[in-house]
């Protein structure tokens, strides 16, 4: 657990639940029955009694209690709070793939972005969604980080994936690998090294982070041997982030990278595709990732896992992502207060270097 167990102010997180049919609800009950988060965190999950009791009931989780609330003026910072999204009767089916659990997600997911906008809520965790089952005329998008891109209008984000021993990022998400060689450009590459620079200062606390970059070709292209992305538009995008002060370095062949343990040198490492970032991450990580989306105003997390259908219902899904993913957003919301008050007032920012060196 990387979180301080000292949080002077507990921030108000809230919990989109995913699928209905997923372990989004499970995980989630399973976290918070554990009255130590309530030590860190304010947490407000946005769904329904009807829900919330289905999977309590199910699961036999007696030491889960909430309150239910319409609106954050009845918000107890010593409870879980359930925001209640909807009334009506829904069918819950756990393990299913229907309409009904992506309808739903949606409806927790917007719901759940309004008080983001409205600063009720200090950060979002959201459980899995099915990238299938929610789309809609509201939800046109591959998954939570497009649709937060667009809900909050950043110019770009970063998909970032975070352990204790490695931050992964990546270039590209949820395409096809048949057109991930038309996003490999030096632009493209630039903006997602400023994005990943930026969040090591102000989300991470890492005063200068060093960022290994990844080939895309096997071999990182053997000087043009086997494909010329790295020369023409990948090499050049790290020696142009150097001049702008960023410590990138790369290309490097990925198929040894993790192998030979070459990210424990490096604060960051930039993927060029899906699975070259996340297969070694999620093998490292050992069920403790965390998703962490960086360029939002609001801090956003969820589990490095989807909706497991398979064992919904079950009563076997592991929280440990999900609770990682909480701990790992409060941290968040405490580095960019501290960046915030240490940039705003450079006296007192002084002051903290001179005692630092003082010790």
């Amino acid at each position: 657990m990387s979180t301080a167990t000292a949080h002077t102010h507990r921030p108000v997180i809230g919990i989109s639940v995913g699928d209905l049919n997923s372990i989004g609800t499970e995980v989630i009950i399973k976290t918070f029955a554990d009255n130590r988060m309530l030590e860190l965190c304010t947490p407000v999950i946005f769904a329904s009694n009807k829900t919330v009791n289905f999977y309590r009931k199910l699961l036999s989780e007696n030491n889960f209690n909430y309150q239910s609330i319409k609106d954050f003026s009845r918000l107890n910072p010593k409870q879980v709070s359930v925001f209640n999204c909807w009334e009506e009767e829904v069918q819950i089916t756990p393990g299913i793939l229907n309409d009904t659990g992506g309808k739903y997600a949606a409806r927790s997911l917007a719901v759940a972005i309004e008080c983001l906008k409205d600063k009720q809520v200090e950060g979002l965790v959201t459980a899995p969604i099915h990238k299938k089952n929610i789309q809609s005329p509201d939800f046109n998008f591959t998954g939570h980080t497009p649709y937060l891109q667009n809900a909050f209008q950043s110019k770009d984000v970063l998909m970032f994936m975070t352990a204790d021993n490695m931050r992964v990022g990546l270039l590209t998400e949820h395409i096809p690998v048949a057109e991930v060689a038309k996003y490999v450009t030096k632009e493209n590459i630039l903006s997602k090294l400023f994005l990943m620079r930026d969040s090591l200062v102000k989300d991470f606390g890492i005063d200068k982070p060093r960022i290994a970059v990844l080939g895309l070709n096997p071999h990182a292209g053997d000087e043009g041997l086997i494909g010329d992305e790295e020369i023409k538009h990948i090499s050049p995008a790290i020696k142009e982030a150097k001049h702008r002060n960023i410590l990138a370095f790369g290309p490097y062949s990925a198929d040894a990278f993790f192998a030979r343990e070459m990210h424990l040198k490096f604060d960051g490492v930039l993927a060029m595709y899906h699975d070259q970032g996340l297969i070694p991450f999620k093998s490292l990580a050992q069920g403790e990732g965390v998703n962490f989306t960086a360029g939002l105003p609001i801090v956003r997390t969820s589990p490095d896992h989807g909706t497991a259908f398979d064992i919904a219902g079950k009563n076997i899904a592991d929280e440990s992502s999900f609770r990682q993913a909480v701990f790992t957003c409060i941290d968040i919301i405490a580095k960019r207060r501290t960046y915030a008050e240490n940039t705003q007032n450079p006296l007192k920012k002084t002051e903290i270097a001179s005692e630092r060196g003082a010790v």
